[in-house]
């Protein structure tokens, strides 16, 4: 670019991969079988709610009363910044919009219909399983942003003990071989000297290359040596088999 001596210079840049990078990342992190797990804080729809009626035709006073319980909840859900769907799409049965909701990874489900009107309760299902819970409807709103909280925190905890798990110390090269070889797979933290050359005939021999330099690694380094060259280390690396 052109500063403003007019004369050209390199832009300061830099990439964090917001892309479709981290968008499989986070699929691959939380997901399961069933389909999407999405973190609430970053869930378009925090909590689908469904709800259970037979249509102003067939119904009209208990669609209305549970519509009007429905509208009620809404509000005070979204007072709380809540992020809310009302799915009363009148072509598919409740069970099909479970399914749907479940596959697009909302992290809660909340259900109601005339008999739980009448009591004056609606239904809570998770995304991660679980019992259903029975929640008084004054209760609901505050009930499901601790419940957000609560998934929000447990997802970051699993997701950081299953890098922490498959996060492996390697101090020679053909420990990381080997394991690459038997389909041990994780993140093979090791110390490195930094040599194009090197890095290349890793990747040519067992396909792993380096996927970052942890930051906060970088202090530990002296009297280390290099895993693969034995030569003095300059960098805590992260090796992987790319895919």
């Amino acid at each position: 670019y052109q500063n403003k001596e007019a004369k050209r210079d390199l832009v300061w840049a830099t990439s964090w991969g917001v892309s479709t990078r981290l968008l499989g990342a986070l699929v691959m992190t939380h997901s399961d079988d069933a389909g999407l797990v999405l973190p609430p804080r970053i869930a378009p729809v925090q909590v689908a709610l469904v709800p259970i009626v037979k249509g102003a035709e067939k119904d009209p006073e208990g669609t209305q009363t549970v519509m009007s319980l429905v509208d009620k909840v809404v509000d005070e859900c979204e007072a709380l910044g809540l992020r809310v769907k009302v799915d009363d799409r009148e072509n598919m049965r409740p069970g099909a919009k479970y399914f749907e909701w479940e596959r697009k990874g909302a992290p809660l489900r909340l259900e109601v219909g005339p008999r739980d009107a009448a009591s004056n309760v609606m239904v809570v299902a998770s995304r991660l399983g679980g019992e259903k819970q029975t929640i008084a409807v004054d209760e609901v709103p505050s009930y499901l942003k601790q419940r957000l909280d609560e998934m929000q925190a447990k997802l970051f905890a699993d997701a950081s003990q299953r890098l922490s798990d498959r996060t492996i110390d390697i101090d020679t090269y053909e420990d990381m071989k080997t394991r690459i070889a038997n389909e041990d797979l994780g993140f093979f933290r090791v110390y490195w000297k930094a040599d194009d050359a090197n890095e290349k005939a890793i990747k040519e021999d067992c396909a792993a290359t380096i996927r970052c330099y942890p930051l906060d690694a970088q202090g530990d380094l002296e009297g280390k040596t290099c895993f693969y060259s034995g030569e003095p280390a300059t960098h805590v690396a992260l090796f992987a088999r790319a895919f």
